[in-house]
């Protein structure tokens, strides 16, 4: 059977080519990027100074981030595990609840290769949610390498000889890239603070997410189910960020920027890229065009543009004196009227 004989059939020759070499190059080029900020040195941390004896630089060392009550490997598992389940577990509910006329057309390309509407929604916002998941990282390592503002602990992790210094104030300033006598895989990590990554990956995953659940869902007969989801996952993401103010890793400017960050990309993707998770609808037809109808109801009709019988007269009388090729002149047409199509059957 051809593609044109079923309505829900749509095909398309541009779908696989463009998800092939445009759509899988920019994502590889964004995890690259991303990595080459996260666990390699390409680009160099900003080295900002610091005044002697600073008490906002002096909080306790609180140890690698590994060690914190909330750690990376939890935020990623957790930014990775929830958005996945929600959105599979949102589209079978609507794959399968849905009328068949609502649902997306299946595209076929070349004959040979069906895409699934529900395969295409899952691949489509997984896909979008991966990328800004990835580009959140970028942004946030990205503002971390060009400020290199320091973390509250900093004056711990960098521990400055004074002495050598020669420090005798708190009011000077010190600029010497060699100040530090800490670790310095310590050290570079203290200068990376602003904004706090972890605070705009967690905001990311729960803007998106919270969104998600908002659109999509149809939750009949109780109003509170999407309310309590989504006000649970946005608190799972402020706690990100509290903790990460007590535990001296990040000021508090910090894990607003990376709110800031991570939710300004959630929104942005989601109402201008996959449409706030609708489906796409085909156009609409063109409108008919409107016919005008008398004030009695009856329909109407265009009379034709009649030759007035002065402009044959005329003519007549000056075809002997101008030449052959002379158009004779003719009288402005009237306009055409409309009147009501039974009094023209009457006349006849």
């Amino acid at each position: 059977m051809a593609t044109e004989d079923k309505p829900s059939v749509k095909s398309s020759s541009s779908i696989v080519p463009c998800f092939l070499f445009v759509e899988l190059v920019i994502m590889a080029g964004t995890v690259l990027l991303a990595y080459y900020f996260e666990y390699t040195d390409t680009f160099p941390v900003h080295v900002q100074g610091f005044f002697c004896y600073d008490k906002t630089f002096s909080k306790p060392y609180p140890g690698p981030d590994d060690t914190s009550k909330i750690p990376p490997v939890l935020i990623y598992s957790l930014v990775t595990a929830i958005p996945t389940l929600t959105i599979l577990v949102g589209e079978l509910c609507a794959f399968f609840t849905k009328a068949e006329g609502a649902q997306e057309k299946t595209i076929v390309t070349a004959d040979c290769c069906y895409f699934n509407p529900l395969l295409r929604r899952i691949i489509r916002f997984l896909g979008v949610y991966a990328f800004g998941l990835f580009t959140t990282t970028i942004f946030a390592n990205a503002g971390q390498v060009v400020t290199g503002n320091q973390t509250p602990h900093f004056l711990s992790a960098c521990r400055p000889n004074y002495t050598a210094l020669g420090c005798q104030s708190t009011m000077q300033y010190i600029t010497e890239r060699r100040a530090c006598t800490g670790n310095p895989l310590a050290v570079i990590s203290a200068r990376k603070s602003f904004p706090s990554k972890d605070a705009a990956l967690s905001v990311y995953s729960a803007v998106y997410t919270v969104m998600y659940v908002t659109l999509v869902f149809k939750t009949k007969g109780t109003r509170l189910t999407k309310p309590t989801i989504s006000l649970t996952l946005l608190c799972l993401a402020m706690i990100v960020g509290v903790v990460r103010v007590a535990e001296y890793r990040n000021h508090w400017a910090d894990v607003l920027a990376g709110f800031f960050t991570g939710g300004s990309i959630a929104v942005f993707l989601v109402t201008c890229v996959i449409n706030n998770f609708q489906q796409m609808q085909p156009s609409p037809p063109p409108p008919r065009p409107y016919r005008p109808e008398s004030v009695l109801g009856m329909p109407m009709v265009t009379l034709p543009c009649v030759e007035s019988p002065l402009e044959k007269l005329s003519g007549t009388q000056v075809r002997g004196g101008r030449s052959h090729d002379h158009q004779p002149y003719r009288f402005p047409a009237t306009p055409d009227v409309l009147i009501p199509s039974r009094s023209i059957s009457s006349e006849v």
